[in-house]
C-alpha cells in the first residue's frame, strides 16, 4: 500500500476516497426513499423499517470509515494543492475539504444520536445495542439532533456539489492534474505552484456551518412541533385529592420492540375513603387524557393519526370507574371511552397512604382493536394487539 507524497495521493488515500463517494451517493437517495415510503399497512410498514435499518447501518458504517480516512489523512503528506497561486480559488477549495471532511463525521453522528435518544422504529442491524453512552431517551434531544442531522445532510450535499465542480474545472478548463491523481495510476503534476497555507479555510468552513445552523433555526427545523395547533385544554379538577405529580404511560410492541411514551397533559378527579360503603366501594375516579399530549417515540405522528389515535376527531380520552377492594390492594373497575368507543377496563393499583399523602401505582393491558386503533395492522406481525398502560401517582388530601 502506498502512502501520500507531496504531489500525488496514494492507494489507501484513493481507496478510501472513492469508497467514501459510494456509499455517500447511495446514502442520500436511500434516505430519502426511506422518508417517502408509505407506512398505512403492516407490510408498508415493515418494508420501510428495513430502509430505515439499511440507511442507518450504512451511516454508522460511514461513521467510522470517515474517521479511519481522517486518521489516515494526517498521518500522510498533504499533496500540494496546483491552483495555489489562485489564492481564493485555493481558500475555497480547501473550505468545501474541511466542510466535506465535518459533514461526514457529523451527518451520521447525528442521525445516530437521533436513533439513540428515540424508543422504537428500525434498528441498526449489529450486535452491539441501539444506544449511545452519555445519550438519554429524550423526545428534545432527539428532536434537536434530528434537525441538525437536516441541516448536516444539506451541508454535505452542497460540499458534494461544489467538490466535484471544481475537480471537473481543473480536469476541462484549467487541465491540470487534480482530479486524475485520485484516479488509478500514478500522476505526477507538471507544475507545483508555490504553497500558501492558512487556517482561513478551517475558519471559514465553520463559519458555513454556524450560517447553515442560522438558516434551519430561521426555517423552524428547531421548533417544537408535537402541539398540534388545536390541542384540547383540560379543565382544572376538584375532588377529595389533588394530585401532586405522576405519570401515566403506555407500551406499545412494533416490529418486535417494545415501543414506550407517556401523556403529559392529564387529570384525575379521585374521592376515596379507607372505609367502603355498602356496596363495597371505596370511592370513584375520573381521569381525563389530552391525546394529543401523547410522546411516542419515533411513531408519535403516526399514533396521532386517523387508523390509530384520531387525535383530530377525538382529542380527549376519559376513564370512570368506582374503587373496589382487590385482595390485599384495589382495583378501578369502569369504562374507558377512546376514539368514541366505551370499553370495559379493570386496573389494580397498590395503595399507601401516609397522613394525607397517598401514592399509587397500578398497571393493566389494554387491546388496541377494543377500540379499533390500527385497523390497517389486522395482525400481531407490525403492531402488538396488547398495549401496557402503567399509572404512577401522588396525591394529597383536600
Amino acid at each position: 500500500m502506498r502512502g501520500n507524497s507531496t504531489t500525488t495521493y496514494g492507494t489507501v488515500t484513493k481507496g478510501f476516497h472513492w469508497l467514501i463517494a459510494l456509499l455517500v451517493i447511495t446514502m442520500i437517495p436511500l434516505g430519502i426513499y426511506a422518508n417517502d415510503l408509505p407506512y398505512d399497512t403492516g407490510d408498508a410498514l415493515a418494508f420501510k423499517a428495513q430502509v430505515f435499518s439499511l440507511h442507518k447501518t450504512l451511516g454508522v458504517f460511514i461513521f467510522f470509515v470517515a474517521l479511519a480516512r481522517i486518521a489516515w489523512a494526517v498521518s500522510q503528506p498533504k499533496p500540494a494543492l496546483l491552483n495555489a497561486n489562485k489564492r481564493l480559488e485555493a481558500t475555497l477549495a480547501e473550505m468545501v475539504h474541511w466542510a466535506l471532511y465535518a459533514a461526514l463525521v457529523l451527518v451520521p453522528l447525528s442521525g445516530w444520536i437521533h436513533h439513540a435518544a428515540t424508543t422504537g422504529f428500525a434498528p441498526i442491524w449489529w450486535p452491539f445495542g441501539q444506544g449511545l453512552p452519555f445519550v438519554p431517551k429524550d423526545e428534545g434531544v432527539a428532536h434537536l439532533f434530528g434537525s441538525l442531522h437536516i441541516i448536516f445532510e444539506r451541508v454535505l450535499a452542497i460540499s458534494i456539489f461544489l467538490h466535484v465542480a471544481g475537480a471537473l474545472k481543473h480536469h476541462f478548463i484549467n487541465k491540470d492534474a487534480t482530479l486524475k491523481r485520485m484516479l488509478p495510476g500514478t500522476t505526477e503534476p507538471e507544475l507545483i505552484p508555490a504553497q500558501h497555507r492558512s487556517a482561513l479555510p478551517i475558519l471559514s468552513a465553520v463559519g458555513a456551518y454556524l450560517l447553515a445552523m442560522v438558516v434551519g433555526a430561521s426555517m423552524g427545523l428547531f421548533a417544537d412541533t408535537t402541539v398540534m395547533e388545536n390541542e384540547p385544554a383540560l379543565e382544572v379538577v376538584e375532588s377529595g385529592w389533588t394530585v401532586q405529580d405522576g405519570t401515566l404511560a403506555i407500551t406499545v410492541r412494533q416490529l418486535g420492540s417494545d415501543v414506550q411514551g407517556s401523556f403529559a397533559d392529564w387529570t384525575a378527579a379521585i374521592d376515596f375513603t379507607e372505609v367502603p360503603n355498602a356496596e363495597g366501594v371505596y370511592g370513584t375516579v375520573e381521569v381525563q387524557i389530552a391525546i394529543s399530549s401523547l410522546t411516542l417515540g419515533s411513531v408519535t405522528a403516526q399514533a396521532m393519526g386517523p387508523d390509530f389515535l384520531n387525535a383530530a376527531e377525538h382529542g380527549t380520552a376519559s376513564f370512570k370507574a368506582d374503587i373496589l377492594a382487590d385482595a390485599q390492594n384495589y382495583k378501578a373497575e369502569g369504562t374507558l371511552t377512546l376514539k368514541g368507543i366505551e370499553a370495559p377496563v379493570l386496573l389494580p393499583f397498590s395503595l399507601s397512604i401516609d397522613g394525607d399523602t397517598a401514592t399509587m401505582q397500578g398497571q393493566t393491558r389494554l387491546n388496541r382493536t377494543s377500540f379499533r386503533v390500527g385497523e390497517s395492522y389486522p395482525d400481531e406481525s407490525s403492531l402488538g394487539f396488547d398495549v401496557a398502560v402503567e399509572v404512577n401517582l401522588t396525591a394529597t388530601r383536600n
